[in-house]
């Protein structure tokens, strides 16, 4: 079976050592824990998905009997969903 080759060492000086420190400290602070959302972040994700929520439960019970509502049609349905999906959106950035 033939014998591997064996890698040789790059010999390193004092420069090349402090350069590989400089970069292990640059990564080390780029690397930050980010900080929790606020309670208006919160808030505004929550509200936006029952927003979506109500206006369908409205839509469906008594959108014949609200004049903008029962004008709009089937796009109550994307006006909902895209409330609902823009607050879901937002929970993948909630810290």
């Amino acid at each position: 079976m033939p014998k591997s080759k064996v890698r040789k060492k790059v010999a390193t000086s004092s420069a090349s050592a402090s350069t590989h420190a400089n970069e292990a400290a640059a990564a080390a602070a780029r690397a930050h824990v980010a900080a929790p959302s606020s309670p208006l972040y919160i808030g505004i994700m929550l509200s936006l998905m029952v927003l979506g929520l109500v206006w369908l439960v409205v839509y469906y019970l008594w959108g014949s009997s609200i004049p903008f509502i029962a004008d709009l049609g089937n796009w109550n349905f994307a006006i909902g969903f895209t409330l609902m999906i823009a607050g879901l959106l937002m929970t993948m950035r909630w810290r």
